[in-house]
């Protein structure tokens, strides 16, 4: 029986330092629905990592699996151990442009210190904003346009990929593709969802509904084949390290780390967007549920995201997505289900963003489910890409309020996406200063050039 929380009170938990670890049954309720199926949903998008280890760090599949099993740990830590409160995850809006850098370099141990490198320097800027508490202030110099040219690079990138990799299995893409969208964004579909509980229940597990899909579609159409096997799967540790860590292949060397610079800024702005994004969500579902009284710590944050990363690289080494403050879509999900709930049905925020996570901790060690997962984590990865890019184009759209700053984005986002993170922060300053212009006290977080249309 977890701990009762007083009306108004700080859902209870063991307190050290600025952290709060909250252990399921002892201080939050569990709740079998919530565990099961946020197990498939944290294992079917974790899954995704596995077929970018294999191309960019030319590992084989069975290391590839090993380092989710730790990433999917210190995803869950972020709630569990360190006390957010939101939905935790990668740091998905930057990944598309990740994979541009990665795509320049010699899959293998280069890429590996590529991603070392970039580990390094957004950890370092997660402990310095947060020692310092400069994060917001930094956040506010950056100007929102070059902040939408940014985010939609990384839906320029996102998109480009996924239509090359839609000519490997078009069938199945596209349906998965077609589910997911109209679960996600339909608007005919979103009213059907207000008057029916199975469409409203279809919508909330979209992605696995896109992987159900697609492992029918692509296996009747022959694009798919599957080779279930039993057992348990022992995790490829050793080799694990080998080849991803620096006890492995070196530590970058001082070159990589500083060609490495651009995209790491580029990464922190983004990271920090979605903080604002996920507190927004929260503070917005508190309103709703006065009996829980939730607080947001920025600095905690990124303490939290600095240790992860860190940890992560010491232990297994390079993480392509790296760790992030919230997986946006599931923090959406779980806000809303929270503050649209009772007390005595949901107890407290944090028994959804805890619970959603570890039930799928005992899976990744059944080789059934491995082999099942095989076939269809490509399918996984494009979902999650292509739910980035609309994600980044609805965000970096709502940015931006001229002619003028809607050009200037998309011209950032095109260098961005297609020339790298060096040429669209460089291009993205400069353009700014030459179509904007910019205030003596620095750089304008709102651009104030009028246009005769909008």
């Amino acid at each position: 029986m977890a701990l009762i929380r007083e009306h108004g009170a700080v859902q209870p938990g063991l307190n050290w330092g600025p952290f709060t670890t909250r252990i399921p049954f002892v201080h939050v309720k569990v709740g079998a629905a919530d565990v099961i199926q946020g197990a498939l949903l944290s294992l079917a998008t974790a899954g995704a990592l596995a077929p970018l280890m294999v191309k960019y760090f030319a590992v084989p599949f069975e290391v590839a699996w090993s380092i989710m099993i730790i990433q999917m740990v210190l995803v869950w830590s972020h709630t569990f151990f360190f006390g957010d409160p939101y939905a935790p995850g990668w740091i998905t809006p930057a990944l598309p442009l990740t994979l541009v850098a990665l795509g320049g370099i010699t899959p293998g141990p280069e890429a590996v210190k590529m991603i070392l490198a970039l580990m390094i320097i957004v950890s370092a800027l997660f402990f310095f904003f947060g020692l310092t508490g400069l994060g917001a202030r930094f956040n506010k110099l950056v100007p929102d346009v070059i902040k939408a040219g940014i985010i939609m690079g990384g839906g320029i990138a996102a998109f480009n990929g996924e239509l090359a990799r839609l000519m490997t299995l078009p069938v199945t893409l596209s349906a998965a593709w077609i589910t997911v969208l109209l679960l996600m964004f339909s608007i005919p579909f979103g009213k059907l969802k207000k008057t029916h509980k199975s469409f409203a229940f279809m919508a909330s597990i979209s992605m696995v509904m896109g992987l159900l899909v697609a492992g029918i579609v692509g296996f009747a159409c022959g694009e798919l084949k599957f080779d279930i096997k039993w057992g348990f799967y022992a995790p490829h540790f050793p080799e694990l390290i080998q080849m991803c860590s620096p006890w492995g292949v070196g530590w970058p060397s001082f070159s990589t780390i500083l060609n490495t610079v651009p995209l790491a800024i580029m990464v922190y702005i983004i990271t920090f967007g979605e903080i604002i994004i996920a507190e927004t969500l929260v503070k917005d579902a508190n309103q709703k549920r006065p009996d829980e009284k939730i607080i947001i710590n920025h600095n905690r944050t990124h303490y939290a995201l600095g240790i992860r990363n860190i940890v992560q690289m010491l232990l297994t080494g390079a993480f392509i997505p790296l760790h992030g403050p919230s997986w946006t879509g599931m923090t959406v999900f779980l806000t809303e289900r929270f503050k649209n709930s009772m007390r005595k049905e949901i107890d407290s925020l944090y028994s959804l963003t805890i619970n959603y996570y570890w039930g799928a901790l005992p899976f990744v060690f059944l080789t059934p489910v491995v082999t099942l997962m095989i076939p269809i984590m490509p399918v996984a990865l494009s979902i999650a890409l292509l739910l980035t890019g609309f994600a980044c184009a609805y965000v970096s759209m709502s940015m931006v309020h001229n002619n003028v700053e809607r050009g200037l984005a998309l011209f950032i986002a095109m260098f961005t996406a297609f020339k790298g993170a060096a040429w669209g922060l460089g291009i993205g300053i400069l353009a700014y200063l030459l179509l904007v212009g910019f205030k003596q006290t620095g750089f304008s977080t709102n651009s104030e050039v009028q246009t005769k249309s909008s």
